[in-house]
This record gives structure tokens, sequence and C-alpha cells, in this order.
């Protein structure tokens, strides 16, 4: 059973198994100790910080782990209020128009504006699964658990909820997008901007990053092309929040070109769906698949598992093993929903 709760430090070496295996692109996990370290630090904080009454500068990372092996299978995270603290730059995708009703000529081009439109929304990120543990539920368990917890703990997160998607690049790390800027702006590889803007050093970007609009018709067609498409990799985990009613308001990364979905917090589908359930622990024959996590925020934890619902008691009959899991007892409450 895979289980998710909070990173600890002694998760170090999980969590730098998980930033190498996740390869280029990746910003949010690169291969630094003293980052690392300090998202696990910042995150332990964040979880025991008390008397949260709105979204600041908490981020919270989980890990997912085997319940008979104890091995970590990948993690995932959310930042309850960026830009805060750190700018965060996107580029928003613009039409114009230039017409010359005496010439007969009428144009439509698009604009890349550089921004901080995203400041004090939360992001969902640093969602990592292992390839030997892509299978069955894991994957929907390691990314709509963080809904659950918004859907749990509301007070904790924005209204708005984004995630930026892995852009395109090949297995060297190369991007087409970054390319264009590399040779007109910049004077780095992809890979070097990217590792920097991971360590938190993102001042280079408002030094060389072009202040006006770009006309995107004036970059290369590489460039052109990889405009708000995704990573081969990433394609699945965008086809999830899709699904879950996120969508790209042409927001593009200002990196790799890949597009940035959000969704109001309140029209998330596992958020709306969701719903709270009284526990009885016994074992049961239900074939019914649900996501659960208990309502502990500061030792959350969250499993896909078998469960016995009854809608009209508003109650659950949840195995030993499972409610071992979500460390709970007889008569606790559980967030639930169903797949």
């Amino acid at each position: 059973m895979l289980v998710i709760r909070p990173i600890s430090m002694s998760d170090y070496d999980a969590l730098h198994t998980c930033a190498v295996e996740s390869g280029h692109g990746f910003t949010s996990l690169p291969v630094n100790e003293e980052l690392l370290t300090n998202r696990i630090t910042h995150s332990e904080y964040s979880f025991n910080k008390p008397n949260v009454t709105q979204p600041g500068d908490e981020g919270y990372l989980m890990v997912g782990f085997d319940s008979d092996s104890s091995e970590v299978a990948g993690c995932t995270g959310v930042e309850a209020a960026i830009g805060w603290d750190v700018p965060f730059y996107s580029y928003h995708i613009s039409t114009i128009v230039h017409s010359s009703p005496k010439l007969g000529v009428n144009n439509i081009v698009k604009l890349l504006t550089f921004g901080n439109n995203y400041t004090g929304c939360s992001e969902i990120c640093t969602l990592f699964l292992r390839e030997k543990f892509r299978g069955g539920l894991n994957g929907r368990l390691m990314s709509k658990c963080r809904f659950l917890m918004m859907a749990e703990h509301p007070h904790r997160f924005s209204n708005t909820v984004f995630a930026e998607m892995r852009g395109v690049s090949d297995d060297e790390g190369n991007s087409p997008f970054w390319q264009w800027l590399q040779e007109n702006f910049f004077s780095i590889d992809f890979t070097l901007a990217d590792y920097l803007t991971g360590i938190g050093k993102k001042g280079f970007i408002a030094d060389l990053m072009p202040k006006l609009p770009i006309y995107i018709n004036l970059l290369s067609k590489e460039a052109q092309a990889v405009i708000g498409k995704v990573h081969e990799n990433t394609k699945p985990a965008l086809s999830l929040l899709e699904k879950e009613g996120f969508t790209c308001r042409n927001y593009v990364d200002i990196f790799d070109g890949g597009p940035t979905v959000e969704c109001d917090v309140r029209n998330i589908e596992s958020v709306r769906h969701s719903f709270r359930a009284k526990v009885a622990i016994s074992e049961h024959s239900s074939c019914n698949d649900y996501l659960i996590c208990n309502t502990s925020f500061e030792h959350f934890r969250a499993v896909a598992a078998k469960a016995a619902y009854d809608q009209a008691t508003e109650s659950v009959i949840l195995a030993p093993d499972v409610a071992k899991a979500l460390q709970i007892e007889s008569g606790s409450y559980v967030r639930m929903l169903a797949q």
C-alpha cells in the first residue's frame, strides 16, 4: 500500500534519488544538497506552523512510501502562496491586431509579455513518481492527495491554484524555446538556467530577460512549435489536471514555454466531490476504490484503498491495515473521494 505523509529529514536520500531520476527540466527538484535540505526543513516548519489562518510562506512537501518495504516511491508538494519572498515569473500570451483599412491589411499577431501575475496563488508542484511504482492508483493518489488536503484545510491555500507543466526538451536537456532566448538574450544553456532557478538564484532572470513584449512570429520555428506544449513524460499529469478542471489561460513558462494551468480551488473536481465520513474499523468485502485522507494537518496521511461507505449514515468501514496507515481510530473522521 502506498501511503502519503509529510517529508522528514530522514527522507533526504530518497528525495535526492527522486531528483536524480526526474531528469532535466524538473526545476523544483534540482540535484543540490543544500536546496533539497532546505526544502525539507521548510516543509517541516510549514507542517508544524501553528495558528495558520491564511496562506503565506508555507511550502508543503510530502512523500509516498510503500507500507511493506518503507521504500519511498515519489514526492508531491504544494506552495501555499508563491512570489512573496522570491519573485515568480511567467509569460502571458496576448493577441493584438495590426490593421490598415487603406491597404487592406489585417494581421493578427501574438505577444509574450513578461510578468508576475501568479503572485499570491497556491502552486501544486514537485510531483514525481518513480517508474517502478507507476501502476494502479498510485499516480492519482500522489496528485489528488493535495486536493483532499485543500478540501479539508481550505484556509491554508489561495482561491487560485496553478501548476507549471514541464515543457519540451530533449534527453540532453536542450529546450527549443530556451535556445532562441539564449541566442538573443542569454549566454548560458537551458540546463544551467533551469538549475540556477531551482536553487533560488533568479536574479539573472530580471537582469537579462527582455522587459518589452516579444512578438512570437519573430521566434525561430522550433521555438514557436513548442510554446504551450508539454514534455512527453508530463502528458499523463496534464491529462489528470485537465480532468480536475484545470485549464491554460495563456500563461507559459519563461524557460521551456510549457503551459501553466490553473483552477479556482472551489471548482477542482476532487475538492467538489470529496466528502467526510465517520470511521468504523473492521474487515469488509467492499470492492469500491477510494482515495482517503485523515483530517489531521501536522500528521497528514493519505492512501488509496477499498472501503465500505454508507451514504445514509455518512459512515465508512475501513480495514485495520488502512486505519493503521491513516493513523486513525474508530469514531475518527476521514475525507474520501470515490475512484
